[in-house]
This record gives structure tokens, C-alpha cells and sequence, in this order.
């Protein structure tokens, strides 16, 4: 992905999408950290030394690629998923609702004319990455990367559709 990203008025519409979702009990239990251009390298710099302190012998490459992590796109939010494990409200509903945010912050970055990649990776799993943006109880659902794309994109391999859509015959759930 390259430059343009989206500006702050199409960040803040595409944000806005995204927080429109199923959210049993109004809980929201999900927050959104935008990471600004000028605040990349401070962020490399976090994930290179959370890598460094949890894989002392890394090498060269793998460093090199947790540098690169925080600027593949010119613009960056960070998921959070926030869900409330006291909440009446099950966990599964809770964390199905971050994933249908993060759904519609994508399919709003796409109708706005960008494209956009959803990642995890070791960044998402290190309790001192998340505690850059958020605290104990909150997990980094993944990072959200939006630009203009750099070439054509190819359509990536889907499931056939016959062996995932099926007509419920009222005597079995098996396919």
C-alpha cells in the first residue's frame, strides 16, 4: 500500500462505519487507536524492543521485519478488543462484535476508494505492545493498514461456494 492514505475526514467517516455493528448490551467492546505517520518509527521502536526482551537471540531479518511492521501503509489504527468478561453479555458475542468493527472499518476503507489489510501477527500477541496502546484486560485485535494500492491486486483463493452455503433440510446440520 502507498500514499494517499485517507485524510482526517475520511479517516473519521470510515471510523465512524466501523463502530456502527451489532453490539449486544451497548458495550462497545472495542477502541480504536489511529497511529499517525510521525509516529511510526516511535512504534517500530516499541515492537523491535518488546521483540528484542522476548527473543533475545533474534536475528537480523526476523528484527528487520518487526521494524518494517509499522509502515506498510500510510495510514495505521490499531484494534483493541475491550470485552467485559463480567458483562451479562457472553465473550463470544463480545469479541464477534470487535470483528464485525474491524469488518466495516475494511469494507469502509474499500468504499472510500482505498484498500486495506487487516493483520495480526507477533505485534498483536505481546503484552508489551498492547500495553503501548491499551492495558492488562484489553487485546490488540489487529492492525489495520490503509493506502492507495501499489499495483493491480489479484483476487486471493476463496472457498468454493457450494461446499459453505448450504439449505437447512430440518433433519441434519451436517453437510
Amino acid at each position: 500500500m502507498i500514499a494517499p492514505g485517507p485524510d482526517a475526514a475520511q479517516l473519521n467517516l470510515i471510523l465512524s462505519t466501523a463502530i456502527r455493528v451489532p453490539d449486544h448490551g451497548k458495550l462497545a467492546p472495542w477502541r480504536f487507536v489511529i497511529v499517525r505517520a510521525d509516529q511510526r518509527v516511535a512504534l517500530a521502536h516499541v515492537i523491535v524492543a518488546a521483540y528484542r526482551a522476548e527473543k533475545p537471540d533474534a536475528g537480523r531479518l526476523e528484527i528487520d521485519a518487526m521494524e518494517q511492521f509499522a509502515h506498510q501503509a500510510p495510514t495505521l489504527v490499531v484494534a483493541l478488543s475491550t470485552a467485559q468478561p463480567t458483562s451479562k453479555v457472553p465473550m463470544w458475542e463480545q469479541e464477534l462484535s470487535m470483528g464485525a468493527a474491524i469488518m466495516n472499518l475494511l469494507v469502509a476503507a474499500h468504499a472510500s476508494g482505498f484498500v486495506g489489510g487487516w493483520l495480526t501477527g507477533w505485534p498483536s500477541y505481546s503484552d508489551a505492545v498492547r500495553d503501548a496502546f491499551g492495558s492488562a484486560g484489553e487485546r490488540i485485535a489487529g492492525f489495520v493498514f490503509i493506502g492507495s494500492p501499489s499495483r493491480q491486486l489479484d483476487e486471493r483463493p476463496r472457498p468454493d461456494y457450494a461446499s459453505v452455503i448450504k439449505e437447512w433440510t430440518g433433519t441434519s446440520s451436517a453437510f
